[in-house]
């Protein structure tokens, strides 16, 4: 659900590509340096190399990369109890992230409860097309 405000930024965006408001910027064609630090605050530049030499991530990225882990997981797991278990922490780690969040919900990751009920029923529906 967009809000009123986000459609008319879109709308203006859009219109902007349509009439070439973003053609030739300087820049464009390469890619972004990332390992640059200049849009750090001064203050925090050693802190951040400091984490970043650690391997640290911030709590948001480690949690999404522990639910696509599970998600992985989930696919390769044959029993239908590890399964339900896994689903339960897979929704548990959804609904942590997005309780985390604090920018609209359209970012919000959905819980997996649909894709659990179809896998159940999928060899019941065979059952009923022969």
């Amino acid at each position: 659900m967009i809000t009123g405000f986000e459609k008319i930024v879109e709308e203006r965006i859009k219109r902007a590509q349509e009439q070439g408001v973003f053609d030739n910027l300087p820049g464009a064609g390469r890619p972004l340096d990332l390992a640059s630090d200049q849009h750090v605050p001064e203050d925090l530049r050693l802190t951040y190399k400091i984490l970043k030499n650690a391997d640290c991530l911030p709590a948001e990225i480690e949690l999404k990369k522990e639910i696509h882990n599970t998600e992985q997981l989930l696919t390769q797991m044959p029993d239908t109890a590890q399964r339900y278990a896994t689903f339960k922490k897979l929704n548990y780690l959804i609904l942590k992230f997005n309780a985390s969040r604090r920018g609209s919900m359209l970012f919000d990751i959905p819980q997996r409860y649909m894709a659990g009920v179809t896998d159940r029923l999928r060899p019941k529906e065979a059952a009923f097309k022969r």
